[in-house]
């Protein structure tokens, strides 16, 4: 078993399930209707993942990928702008058409002031669409919790824990203030393939959930985290005949269009 922690973002393993992760923002961007003037703004853009989607849907537009890891950035392309910066601090050159952000801003907190402030940053007419998975509840992700507060309860404790990520309805009560919300949630249910070393719900989660957990522990902390945290999945995500697994996967997603 190879788990070693690292600070930032590592492309190769998160574009293992590209697939996966892309089909959400193409369900977001057949939501998006005709944008004013300004740029197309990628927030959160990781490895570029969406940029072909988003160009195709708007041509005529400068699309700008922001993104605070290097190592992701590095290997974006398809922009027309790239720029390095913590999303949650980040200001436009110029008010944007669409700020877009596909599974980025569960990362960031309070968000009852975040997605307002985005909605500002925005050109008249402009629409901010965003993605979330709401995944916190289920056993890929309460397992990481429970695990890392009974083995490691000098560095985890989720006493008063709350979820990252609102229901989708709390979105569209929070922004229906400021113009015209649609707000739904789905829940995929991924087919992962088998891996060679662990469990194929561990191989999803080992490159965005886990990596807060690895990041506090040892090496060989971590490898004894790991070894738990397969030991509970393969109660919760039978194996499927060929070694791969079923994982339902809830996501919510929003598009504020704001008045013109």
């Amino acid at each position: 078993m190879s788990v070693t922690p690292s600070q930032d973002w590592n492309p190769g393993a998160y574009a293992r399930f590209r697939g996966l992760r892309l089909r959400p923002a193409l369900d977001l961007i057949a939501q998006l209707g005709d944008l004013p003037a300004g740029d197309v703004v990628d927030l959160g853009c990781g490895d570029g993942a969406a940029a072909g989607a988003l160009a195709a849907r708007f041509p005529d537009r400068r699309l700008v990928g922001v993104d605070a890891s290097p190592a992701m950035l590095e290997k974006a392309v398809g922009y027309g702008q790239k720029v390095l910066a913590d999303i949650a601090q980040w200001q436009p050159d110029s008010p944007p058409g669409l700020i877009f952000s596909n599974a980025v801003l569960q990362w960031l907190p309070d968000h009852a002031v975040l997605m307002p402030r985005l909605a500002g940053l925005l050109a008249p007419g402009g629409v901010l669409a965003v993605q979330m998975p709401r995944q916190q509840g289920a056993p890929s992700h309460r397992f990481l919790r429970d695990i890392a507060a009974a083995m490691f309860p000098d560095r985890f404790e989720f006493h008063g824990w709350q979820s990252p990520v609102a229901p989708a309805a709390d979105y569209w009560r929070m922004l229906a203030p400021l113009g015209r919300v649609t707000a739904w949630e789905t829940e995929y249910v991924q087919e992962l393939g088998p891996v060679a070393e662990g469990h194929p719900v561990r191989a999803f989660t080992g490159s965005t959930a886990m990596r807060p957990f690895l990041d506090k522990l040892s090496a060989d902390e971590a490898q004894a985290f790991t070894a738990a945290y397969d030991t509970a999945l393969e109660a919760a995500y039978p194996r499927l005949s060929d070694g791969g697994a079923l994982m339902p996967f809830r996501r919510a997603f929003f598009v504020l269009e704001m008045p013109g």
